[in-house]
């Protein structure tokens, strides 16, 4: 009688333990970096779980339904809700989640577009997934002497309802002067053309200043101001488009476990997910903690001051 097979085990991915000299080239060329691998599916798993569980298990009581907003509607989300979550974990609602008379048309774990932004300290899970030696070995690369941890979000972009992100730079809504926000975003699901993956302008971030920064206003709520200060990091060789040109955009299709580092001057956004698959992902920002972050920005540090990612030496 014939033996059956045994099929061999299926052996996880290698995890990359730092970025390659050709890999940081692409960065610094680009604006944008794709790095495959860089969670294992344990760990995806993990926090996907993790996800829908916080998803399932918040409470509507006394819940404000703030809604998050990406700025197509000429709207941006600024009550106290939003304001004072720097510390805290909190949840934020899609917008079009709701009925014209303002009545959820979704469950609830369907209907919120954002977590955040303290889960890099307040969730073990998502701590874990964000103090990694590949983190910091990409950080020290990149020449951060004080690299703070900020804003760390699950991005949910739902099935039918996630909305679309317009272009956008993050250092206008981090900004330091000068500006040094990176951002380190992490597939938990495939993203695709069709559930809203990112786009990105290459090599934007070298002919973008960042001309507006987010700020909390002296009469309450949040808005847009002039940048007074620097409107590139600093040592960056800089271009600028021809005449009547205009910034085209490539798609970013990654697989779950794919971190995408996001220069903060570079432009970048995401359509529309209107496919039955939802889109989740981790996102935290990197500043330099040796630039001025000052008390205009929308996002208050913590008692204790942003998180080093590593200690400086």
């Amino acid at each position: 009688m014939a033996r059956s097979r045994v099929s061999p085990p299926v052996e996880s991915p290698t995890i990359p333990k730092k970025l390659t000299a050709e890999q940081l080239a692409s960065y610094k060329n680009n604006g944008y970096l794709l790095i495959p691998n860089a969670l294992s599916p344990t760990t995806v798993s993990a926090l996907l779980s993790e996800t829908n569980h916080m998803l399932s298990s918040f409470s509507l009581t006394d819940h404000p339904m703030t809604k998050f907003s990406t700025g197509e509607k000429d709207s941006h989300v600024g009550d106290d809700y939003f304001l004072t979550s720097g510390d805290k974990v909190r949840f934020f609602f899609e917008e079009d989640a709701f009925s014209t008379t303002g009545e959820l048309t979704k469950a609830k774990h369907r209907a919120i577009n954002k977590i955040g932004h303290y889960l890099h300290e307040l969730s073990p899970q998502f701590r874990k997934a964000t103090f990694t030696p590949l983190h910091r070995e990409i950080a020290k690369a990149m020449g951060f002497k004080d690299p703070r941890v900020l804003q760390s979000m699950i991005i949910c972009k739902q099935p039918e309802i996630g909305g679309r992100v317009p272009p956008h730079q993050d250092s206008t809504f981090l900004y330091t002067d000068p500006p040094s926000a990176v951002g380190f975003w992490i597939a938990l699901e495939d993203a695709t053309i069709d559930n809203g993956c990112l786009s990105f302008a290459k090599g934007s971030h070298r002919r973008a200043p960042v001309t507006s920064r987010f700020v909390r206003k002296e009469g309450g709520g949040t808005g847009f101001d002039d940048v007074a200060g620097a409107k590139f990091p600093e040592n960056l060789e800089t271009q600028e488009l021809e005449k009547d040109e205009e910034e085209e955009y490539e798609l970013g299709e990654v697989k779950a476990g794919t971190l995408v580092l996001i220069h903060g001057n570079l432009l970048h956004k995401s359509e529309r997910n209107l496919s039955g698959k939802s889109r989740f992902i981790y996102t935290f920002h990197v500043i330099e903690g040796e630039n001025d972050y000052d008390g205009r920005n929308w996002l208050k540090p913590p008692e204790k001051g942003f998180t080093r990612l590593y200690e400086s030496s």
